[in-house]
């Protein structure tokens, strides 16, 4: 078949391919296969010429600063604030995490570190003798001369992972410090900064974390730390498109010292990154870039889709490239979860392209089946974003 310029079928020629493969009974992959295409040949009706965007800096463009002040990462996920910290001048000596496709994600990508958990030790954080134990063993006795940083998990206070359920159902999770298994964690974590006294130490959670919180805990939690002798910045809501990546993503953080001066917070952009050029970027062999094989009547339905419409069926999105991405979320290609629509080509993204969004490497591995992939991507604090907030923290610390 015929390809314009870009390596796209006419729109006939793609409406013709969509109706054969109904008639046939053909899956479009198939029928894709037997042409030599893939589903990036394939377009939307609406398109516009390229315009001229910001270009956000890709990770690989920024330049680490010699590690001299150690840090420990807790609830790492796949390490997204370890390579904000490690770019920064941080030196990563360990990190904890209880997932162990984590583990075996952290582990392949940062062979040095130290990473407490799975199929090692235990990294559950509220098992707090067990890792008070490891933790002095690898730390020693007395005051931490470095960093503790880390984000507990968000799905007691998130929207977005609850915003499927009915409040009133078995299913609806967000119940925050209420919430049995991980409500808690925060305070944990918390627990461990009292008992080990870093430096300094940075918490980072979603925006809901402050709505939930109508009994004061995570306010009362800060006190008990000033109490302890520790300078708190004041929490604050940042948006990530204004912090060097190509996404929106409003996350809660605060960070404190043991200095007497609290530390200035990196100040924003005055305007966000679109994401125009995550996808003018060529993949070449980028490692998680699976795509999902869409049925013909996905597509159909896909390509119809404006800049920035919502599929309400498949509950998906198409990008426009003009403007930051929407929050990269936990999705997967087996269910469980759904990324965004790729905004040139009718066809949800892949890992990678999540990744990039997130502003991680495309040497970093993720470890896992593709859902699995997709849900550390999404669970990541973006690295550009936690590099921000480490070069304040540092600077803060060298004063």
């Amino acid at each position: 078949m015929p390809l314009d310029h870009l390596g796209k079928l006419s729109i006939d020629e793609q409406l013709r391919l969509l109706q054969e493969c109904e008639k046939k009974g053909v899956h479009l992959s198939d029928m894709l296969n037997s042409r030599q295409l893939t589903y990036d040949n394939l377009r939307y009706v609406e398109t516009r010429e390229d315009q001229e965007a910001p270009i956000a800096r890709t990770i690989e463009e920024v330049e680490a600063m010699p590690a001299c002040v150690p840090a420990v990462s807790f609830f790492s996920g796949c390490g997204g604030l370890d390579i904000g910290f490690g770019l920064a001048g941080f030196l990563n000596i360990a990190a904890i995490e209880l997932n162990p496709i984590f583990c075996d994600t952290l582990r392949l990508n940062d062979p040095k570190k130290t990473v407490i958990g799975p199929p090692g030790y235990s990294g559950d954080i509220s098992n707090r003798d067990e890792l008070h134990g490891i933790l002095t063993k690898l730390l020693g006795r007395g005051k931490f001369g470095g960093v503790f940083h880390g984000g507990p998990p968000c799905q007691p206070f998130s929207v977005a992972s609850n915003q499927r359920f009915s409040k009133d159902g078995d299913k609806f999770k967000r119940t925050g410090f209420d919430d049995a298994q991980k409500g808690g964690l925060l305070f944990d974590f918390i627990w461990f900064v009292k008992e080990f006294q870093p430096l300094a130490f940075l918490i980072e959670n979603v925006a809901g974390i402050e709505q939930m919180d109508d009994k004061g805990a995570v306010k009362s939690a800060l006190g008990d730390l000033a109490s302890a002798g520790y300078t708190i910045s004041p929490p604050v809501l940042a948006n990530s498109a204004f912090y060097g990546v190509p996404q929106k993503r409003v996350r809660w953080l605060t960070l404190g010292t043991r200095l007497s001066k609290g530390i200035e917070l990196p100040v924003p952009n005055a305007f966000p990154y679109p994401c125009q050029s995550v996808f003018k970027r060529p993949l070449g062999k980028a490692p998680n870039h699976e795509t999902r094989a869409h049925s013909a009547e996905s597509v159909s339905r896909y390509m119809a889709l404006p800049f920035g419409g919502r599929d309400k069926l498949g509950r998906v999105d198409r990008l426009d490239p003009l403007l930051p991405s929407k929050t990269v979320i936990a999705g997967g290609t087996q269910g469980g979860g759904r990324s965004h629509l790729h905004p040139n080509s009718p066809r949800t993204l892949s890992a990678r392209e999540c990744a990039r969004l997130q502003t991680f490497p495309d040497s970093y591995v993720f470890m896992g089946s593709t859902a699995r992939q997709f849900t550390q991507v999404g669970n990541a604090v973006p690295p550009l974003m936690g590099y921000q907030f480490a070069l304040s923290l540092k600077a803060g610390l060298s004063r």
